[in-house]
């Protein structure tokens, strides 16, 4: 699956991918489009980014004055801070710049600066890039790299991905904002979710497709279909934008049918001539897919992580996640005694994982991983955002 590069460079702790330049200026165009100012007497802050061939650095620098930013700063790590197999030996670049260092070269980060026109053509773009070396390995929670962030009024990265809560809430403790790329599955996160539901962060524009496609300063392993040798690029499909910068899709509403319609009509056989099973556990109905919502549906629904990529908070409200620790307001209605594991080939473990997620009662048993409590049978299905019509609010 395309995932399983994403956990492999997890586990390896590779995690160094490069966003493609099409892919950061589809991005930034949503926000100027919806906010012509956004960017305006801005300072934009790019940590962990290697701005020497860096692509938010690029876009940041060429479109400067078309952006109308007050002054860019990009940052890198130190190479002897990266991963052992990602190839450490300066640039050209940096080679013939008269202040290159041999020892700075691959002990400590780099900055570049741009905020004048020092080309001496009367623009200010990439050619008036001014670099130095920090004076630390570039480690974005040193005092060094904080004190960047401050002075900044917007922070834009790719970090890597082991390090993205981290590197959120770092963020987040200064009320700067951001657009930053991120796995999907942060959003389960304890305090991602909070600020969803709190409306202080949202996904992005998005990857085009859903498929964002990076490139890697080093050579691994990916399962078929992942890495495609003629582009260098690696295909992630569970990767998205995070940020606190407005756009318009965030304000578009979902098109959708009828709860009797998607009965009628729905192309996906999960709900075709059934409907909507309840929770056992929640006092909601299961919308397995985003598409199939309801329009006219009163009361709780649980959707799918990916359905906020559509969401539209004039059109929803989200209450909360089906994980036990995000039940502040008291969602859950059942919490189950010692439960009983069946795995698919049928050997029995006792768990309380079933407390943690949203449980549908199956009255025949299923192929696949169930619980048992007492006599009766449940599934678990994958976390759900709990979710209810605005229009539709007592």
């Amino acid at each position: 699956m395309a995932n399983d590069g994403l956990a492999d460079a997890k586990k390896a702790k590779n995690d160094e991918f490069y966003t493609q330049y099409k892919d950061i200026e589809k991005e930034m165009t949503a926000y100027v489009e919806f906010n012509k100012d956004v960017f305006r007497n801005k300072t934009v802050l790019l940590p962990c980014d290697d701005p020497e061939w860096s692509n938010f650095t690029k876009y940041f620098a060429q479109n400067f004055e078309t952006l109308g930013l007050k002054k860019l700063i990009s940052t890198s790590y130190a190479p002897n801070s990266k991963p052992a197999d990602i190839p450490k030996q300066p640039t050209l670049f940096e080679l013939e710049s008269p202040q290159f260092d041999e020892s700075k070269a691959v002990e400590n980060g780099k900055i570049f600066t741009l905020s004048r026109d020092t080309s001496g053509d009367n623009r200010i773009d990439v050619e008036d890039l001014e670099w130095q070396y920090l004076e630390g390995d570039g480690d974005f929670q040193s005092e060094e790299i904080r004190k960047l962030r401050d002075e900044a009024d917007i922070v834009i990265t790719n970090p890597p991905f082991s390090l993205f809560r981290n590197f959120l809430s770092w963020i987040t403790e200064s009320k700067k904002e951001f657009v930053i790329i991120g796995n999907m599955n942060a959003i389960t996160y304890k305090e991602v979710f909070a600020l969803i539901k709190q409306n202080q962060l949202w996904l992005g524009n998005g990857f085009q497709s859903g498929n964002a496609y990076f490139s890697s300063p080093t050579t691994r392993e990916y399962a078929t279909g992942v890495f495609d040798a003629t582009t260098g690029l690696v295909k992630f499909r569970n990767v998205a934008w995070f940020t606190n910068l407005d756009h318009g899709r965030r304000h578009m509403p979902l098109p959708l049918m009828s709860e009797a319609d998607n009965i009628k009509f729905s192309k996906h056989k999960e709900v075709k001539g059934i409907g909507y099973k309840k929770y056992d556990n929640y006092d909601a109905i299961e919308v397995p897919f985003t598409d199939s919502i309801p329009s006219d549906y009163p009361g709780l629904m649980g959707v799918p992580i990916s359905f906020l990529d559509k969401y539209s908070p004039e059109q929803f409200e989200i209450l909360g996640i089906t994980k036990t620790w995000n039940d502040e307001s008291g969602l859950k209605t059942k919490i189950y005694p010692t439960q009983v594991q069946v795995s698919t080939d049928g050997k029995e473990s006792q768990v309380g994982k079933l407390n943690d997620g949203a449980a549908i009662k199956v009255s025949s048993l299923p192929n696949s991983t169930y619980y048992k409590v007492g006599n009766e049978s449940f599934i678990q299905v994958y976390a759900r955002i709990l979710i209810k019509h605005r229009s539709q609010e007592a």
